[in-house]
């Protein structure tokens, strides 16, 4: 058997999402010995390394970004011949992927009413690069794709707007904006402002508005994950735009202050993303189903 079998391209995919060879073997059930065992041996078959190790982290080498594109082709290629030798009452795999915050604030109780219906359904969550979620649904390696964004239309995707979602401009209870009747960004000259990593909508828009107000906050801390930046908002190390679904249970503890804002509204939505050019089987039907009926009432 050839190092490049499915089992390997699966193995290879999940640690460029993840760029974690721990939290790899972790999602596929392996030991960590096995995930760099096998990424070893491909990156022998092919001639060409893959990963670059900077201490604890990795990142895709130039020919690991061209080779995925191809590796989650031919996992797509295999998803969908099973696929296609499978009846329609409800047995195989669904394959989504999600930014952190839908993942973790809208989609728990979704995916347990659609386990409740469709328990041999295999639902397989693939994380990876929100710049990607539209090409991994055109080209078949996910079914579906949630995404956070303005709205936007497609020409080749089946695009579906389920919820509006309400950005907050968030403070600790101790920082000196928290009793303010409201703020603009020339309030935030001098400021720390916590923001997602590139790529977020809402970030994008809330630096827009600085730039185009002139307002030169004092520091922009970058941040990978919804919940660090709440955390450091508490301990009152600056303010930051996140959607209320995030932060809920924070602003009912009083840990958290939303503070009006003055400028343009910040304008993103919920989208489910499908293509509508593949065969889409019972618990697919399902499954979108479910979704429109529990986020749209969640709005």
């Amino acid at each position: 058997m050839t190092p490049m079998d499915v089992r390997t391209l699966s193995t290879f995919t999940m640690a460029a999402r993840t760029l974690n060879f721990t939290n790899a073997a972790t999602s596929l059930g392996y030991a960590q010995s096995s995930v760099t065992a096998q990424i070893k041996s491909l990156e022998e078959d092919l001639g060409s390394s893959l990963f670059n190790r900077v201490g604890n982290r990795l990142e895709l080498t130039e020919p690991g970004e061209r080779f995925l594109v191809y590796a989650e082709r031919i996992l797509a290629l295999a998803h969908e011949a099973k696929a296609s030798l499978q009846d329609e009452t409800g047995v195989g795999t669904l394959r989504f992927t999600a930014p952190e915050t839908i993942c973790t604030y809208l989609l728990p109780p979704v995916l347990k009413a659609f386990k409740g219906r469709f328990p041999r359904v295999h639902v397989q969550f693939l994380p990876g690069f929100v710049r990607d979620f539209k090409r991994q649904v055109l080209e078949g390696i996910v079914d579906f794709a949630f995404i956070l964004e303005e709205p936007f239309p497609s020409k080749t995707l089946a695009v579906e707007k389920l919820r509006d979602e309400e950005i907050l401009i968030l403070a600790s209870p101790s920082h000196r904006f928290a009793s303010a009747r409201g703020i603009s960004a020339q309030d935030l000259i001098g400021e720390d402002v916590l923001l997602k990593a590139l790529g977020c909508s809402y970030r994008n828009q809330f630096e827009r508005q600085l730039i185009n107000a002139g307002a030169h906050p004092g520091r922009f801390l970058e941040f990978q994950g919804v919940e660090t930046i709440k955390r450091c908002v508490e301990a009152g190390l600056g303010v930051a735009p996140l959607p209320r679904m995030a932060v809920e249970a924070e602003l009912l503890a009083g840990k958290l202050v939303a503070i009006p804002w003055e400028g343009p509204e910040i304008r993103i939505s919920t989208h489910l993303v499908w293509n509508p050019e593949r065969h889409m089987g019972l618990a697919e039907k399902a499954f979108l189903q479910q979704a429109r009926d529990m986020l749209r009432s969640a709005s």
